[in-house]
């Protein structure tokens, strides 16, 4: 982790701009115009297609047959149910359903990806935890406490050791053979909230 970042930069979250939605609808004689278009410009190919295979059919009906052709289509592309979402085939529920989204894309889940693995490896390799996890609690805490206050536990030692705590100093100065429990770590970010 380069630099230094606040609680508050891990749980922002930028917004994206609003999907552009489907395009404006045209007038109804601009739509029939279009599809009189095309069905005149298909008629014509077929026309041609079928005198140059040497078959005759009778014009009313080609064109009756073309117009329904592009009837049924649009109609059924009015029907279609929206497209899958891109997860891998996996149906994304969200807000409708009372549910929670895990594919969409949320500042809070992303921070907490942040810290997930790194906690699970510290259960099973207890000197990860000092190496990987103290330093960004410690960094969270010296940014934390510069936003707030305008000092770190470098620039001003004493100030810093009673606006964290003695626990929280202790912690970050002299940490725990073992990484603390799943509670205990609770206690200290809590603490750290307060900062």
């Amino acid at each position: 982790m380069s630099g230094s970042t606040s609680i508050d930069d891990l749980l922002a979250f930028d917004e994206e701009p609003a999907p552009s939605g489907p395009r404006p609808r045209r007038g109804g004689a601009g739509l029939v115009l279009r599809s009189l278009a095309i069905a005149a410009a298909l008629v014509a190919v077929l026309v041609a297609v079928l005198r140059a295979v040497g078959l005759k059919v009778s014009l009313p009906v080609l064109i009756a047959g073309v117009l329904a052709v592009l009837v049924v289509r649009r109609v059924t592309a009015l029907l279609a149910p929206p497209p899958p979402p891109r997860s891998g085939g996996r149906v994304a529920r969200g807000e409708e359903d009372g549910s929670y989204n895990w594919g969409a894309r949320d500042a809070l889940r992303t921070a907490i990806n942040r810290w997930e693995l790194p906690l699970d490896w510290s259960t099973t390799h207890p000197e990860r935890f000092s190496r990987v996890i103290l330093p960004r609690i410690a960094e969270l805490a010296d940014e934390r406490m510069r936003l707030e206050h305008g000092v770190t536990r470098e620039s001003d030692p004493a100030r810093a050791r009673v606006l964290l705590g003695d626990r929280l100093w202790t912690f970050l100065e002299s940490p725990p053979r073992r990484p603390p429990s799943p509670r205990d770590l609770a206690v200290i970010v809590a603490e750290l909230e307060k900062v």
